[in-house]
């Protein structure tokens, strides 16, 4: 599978390196270092590369956005129309220093970053991942915890672009459940919000991990 990183940091940085090593062609870009994207990609070995947000866009499949929310309408402007492309996001509206949220908490009457996302990327198929996971369990060598694998969920509206989320959940060593249509995102985000706000507090972050325990 073709996938663009848009937003090489941590956490892009952490999931596109895995999807290469699990043989997946991987672009990587926006970065304000061009030189240590150049290293991102060469650690993630063979199947990585460096492009520009517009050329991860063109080039790929699947998107993978680790962007904060205030510069996702400048970069979407960037790359064109991504109508037909499976577009997964982890953005959150949480502030730097995890105090609270910049967009306050979900609501009825106040969209998800995802369903932002979906509004300025008209027939993405937009889908929810990764929020509730930490860049530096992603970045080890493991995202075992003992012998649990922890959880991500993920929501979208769109069934193929889930399945395919799913499996590139799995491939990052999570156990994938399926949370409902991309409104889902609004608990999931606020949700997100909250774990990481108890991680810190609790001292545990970031050698967390949630776990949805099944029947």
């Amino acid at each position: 599978m073709n996938i663009g990183i848009i937003g090489s940091g941590n956490m892009g940085s952490a999931l596109g390196s895995i999807w290469a090593k699990h043989g997946h062609q991987v672009i990587f870009s926006y970065s304000r270092d061009p030189a240590k994207l150049d290293a991102i990609a060469a650690a993630a070995g063979a199947n990585a590369r460096v492009g520009t947000p517009r050329e991860a866009a063109e080039s790929s499949d699947v998107l993978m956005l680790t962007l904060q929310p205030f510069v996702l309408e400048a970069v979407l402007s960037t790359i064109g129309s991504l109508e037909g492309k499976v577009v997964i996001t982890c953005m959150s509206g949480l502030k730097p220093d995890f105090s609270s949220q910049t967009i306050g908490i979900a609501t009825d009457l106040k969209l998800s970053v995802a369903e932002q996302l979906a509004q300025l990327a008209p027939g993405a198929k937009v889908v929810e991942a990764f929020n509730i996971t930490f860049a530096e369990i992603l970045a080890s060598e493991s995202r075992q915890f003992g012998n649990e694998s922890p959880t991500v969920f993920y929501c979208g509206d769109d069934a193929d672009a889930k399945a395919i989320a799913a499996r590139l959940i799995q491939d990052c060593g999570y156990d994938a459940i399926d949370a409902g249509g991309l409104m889902v995102a609004r608990s999931l985000e606020t949700l997100a919000t909250a774990w990481v706000q108890f991680a810190v507090t609790s001292g545990l972050f970031p050698n967390l991990g949630l776990k949805a325990l099944r029947r």
